[in-house]
């Protein structure tokens, strides 16, 4: 294995360290020191990878995008109508048996307030995250519309976002009721507005 490949390797081992840790413990929560122990690398070396703890939360923000993204982008690029991945990609945001949601292991939901008043470039990472996201979403919105699996919406991006911040929002009720009602509430009524049949909103 080239040393390359190794400080690669260490880097995202850090990466995947603290992404953990900070989703159960907050950003500013989790020290250095113990990203560093749990991840087995000495605090001497940290700044080789890293010039900062807000430079380590910035790439695990990029990273954790990045590979957020790519899921979509397979789902989206997966064979099927519009309309069954985004079910899909509703479905995902809800706890199974075999594993957890999106909502659980989301870090907009854990950590958009706190690093909006903590750093300017972890927020502008998320934010970046969130349009890219909105836009794929608004994307299905109107090959649904083309192929007959989503209703014709006058405007997909706006109707893109307010989902999302639907889900959002519902995702952080979830997590105050630790109850998964809040996001099987906002299933129910994303199907019925995205209905091609024009479906009725639940009560």
């Amino acid at each position: 294995m080239t040393e390359a490949k190794k400080s690669d390797q260490t880097r995202q081992r850090i990466l995947d360290v603290g992404r953990s840790l900070v989703l159960r413990h907050g950003f500013s929560g989790v020290g250095l020191s113990r990203i560093l122990s749990e991840s087995g690398v000495p605090k001497g070396s940290f700044y080789y990878y890293f010039a900062s703890k807000e430079a380590f939360g910035t790439a695990m923000l990029a990273d954790y995008v990045e590979a957020y993204l790519d899921r979509v982008d397979a789902l989206i690029a997966a064979p099927g109508t519009a309309g069954d991945k985004l079910d899909s990609f509703w479905d995902a945001w809800l706890s199974q048996s075999s594993a957890p949601g999106i909502a659980s292991a989301c870090l907009v939901v854990k950590l958009g307030s706190e690093v909006a008043d903590l750093s300017e470039t972890m927020r502008e990472t998320l934010d970046q995250g969130v349009d890219a996201l909105v836009a794929r979403i608004a994307q299905l919105l109107r090959q649904g519309a083309e192929d007959g699996t989503v209703r014709v919406l006058e405007n997909p991006e706006t109707t893109a976002r307010m989902l999302y911040a639907k889900w959002l929002g519902a995702a952080v009720l979830a997590k105050l009721a630790r109850s998964d009602a809040p996001l099987r509430m906002a299933r129910a009524e994303t199907s019925a507005q995205l209905s091609p049949t024009g479906g009725q909103f639940p009560t």
